[in-house]
């Protein structure tokens, strides 16, 4: 009897003992904010408000248990910031005025390079707004310096990550690395080496990149069966409300560029002036463009149009991502496009920047 009562503690304290290494309690207080501010404590791997309160008498204090090492936000009503902590068992004060924190090593770390990101980031899209409100002619002069600028993100969020793969750090900064590093830069990222790779946040971030590499894959998969096929013709209205067959345009002998385009497609913004370009210069040589938007603001649309300077013939249904042109041709992502040959075949996808010249100067010389 006494072998099986000690059996049954040994069972029971193994229990208590798995409990306390899978869960730690969480104190964590919050100043800095006007009372009657809800405040609420997020779990970031399942996106669960934990805890939420108002600020009283000037402060808001939380405390509860959390798995070990989980990763904790506390943002305040109306702000978007967020501050991050890593529940390590240490109790943490937080000043929601300037998002500063106070408590364990790690979590103090975090917080300083959370601010020095954000400050970065920030400074970039200032220069990118600054950038904007520039001449053609300034613009050119400050480009590379933007570049620069631009580069010193992903510069911030590599130095995080090579400065921290021996601890935690890193988990709170996947979503925005892998959005920054390159294919293989990504993969090394969750080497299981790393101390942090194991962590159930990252893992979370891993399946989610796989998700989408796997995606990607099969968009470009459905891309490449289009090259060599001859173009689907489909049927859309112009800026007067006219219908129009793609097939007036393709396939009728001349080289037709198809752009898939949105007003509200900054990047598609962006890539026009080189569209314009090249429509200038090789127009007068065979060159035909049709643009098909995916808006859904008629007016958006044809403002745009005039904006840019777009002269070829536009096409839309006003039926944003649920455009036809979008099932057609299997597009997911804007700027997209099409280069159909004389006889309506397509022979090349995507072409954009110094891509699109190159492949246009190869086809009706310099």
């Amino acid at each position: 009897m006494n072998r099986i009562k000690t059996l049954i503690i040994l069972i029971a304290l193994a229990f208590v003992c798995a409990c306390g290494n899978g869960q730690v309690e969480y104190l964590v207080s919050a100043t800095g904010a006007e009372d009657g501010t809800r405040v609420s404590l997020i779990d970031m791997l399942s996106g669960d408000v934990l805890e939420a309160a108002e600020v009283t008498e000037g402060s808001v204090l939380f405390k509860g248990m959390a798995d070990k090492d989980a990763l904790l936000a506390v943002q305040k009503e109306g702000d978007e910031w967020q501050t991050l902590l890593f529940a390590d068992g240490e109790p943490v004060s937080i000043d929601l005025g300037d998002h500063s924190l106070a408590g364990s090593e790690l979590n103090e770390r975090l917080c300083e390079y959370d601010k020095q990101s954000s400050d970065v980031y920030a400074n970039a899209i200032r220069a990118i707004d600054e950038f904007e409100e520039l001449s053609e002619d300034e613009q050119k002069a400050k480009h590379e310096e933007l570049e620069a600028t631009i580069q010193g993100i992903g510069d911030c969020y590599r130095q995080i990550l090579d400065e921290n793969r021996d601890n935690l750090i890193p988990v709170a900064f996947l979503p925005t690395l892998v959005q920054i590093l390159e294919d293989d830069e990504a993969e090394e990222a969750f080497n299981p080496k790393y101390a942090y790779s194991k962590h159930p946040y990252a893992q979370k971030i891993k399946k989610q990149l796989d998700d989408y590499n796997a995606r990607m894959a099969e968009i470009e998969a459905e891309k490449e069966k289009l090259i060599g096929a001859r173009f689907i013709d489909l049927e859309e209205p112009d800026v007067d409300g006219k219908m129009h067959k793609l097939s007036e345009f393709v396939g009728q002998g001349k080289w037709v560029f198809i752009d898939f385009w949105a007003s509200w497609c900054g990047p598609c913004r962006r890539e026009m002036p080189n569209v314009v370009a090249a429509y200038k210069k090789y127009h007068p040589k065979g060159l035909e463009i049709v643009g098909l938007s995916f808006d859904s603001d008629k007016d958006a649309w044809v403002q745009a149009i005039a904006d840019l300077e777009m002269p070829w013939i536009h096409l839309s249904d006003l039926k944003g991502w649920q455009t036809v042109a979008s099932d057609t041709y299997g597009v997911k992502s804007i700027p997209s496009s099409l280069l159909v040959d004389p006889d309506g075949v397509i022979v090349a996808r995507d072409l954009r920047g110094d891509a699109l010249g190159a492949k246009l100067a190869e086809i009706f010389g310099e």
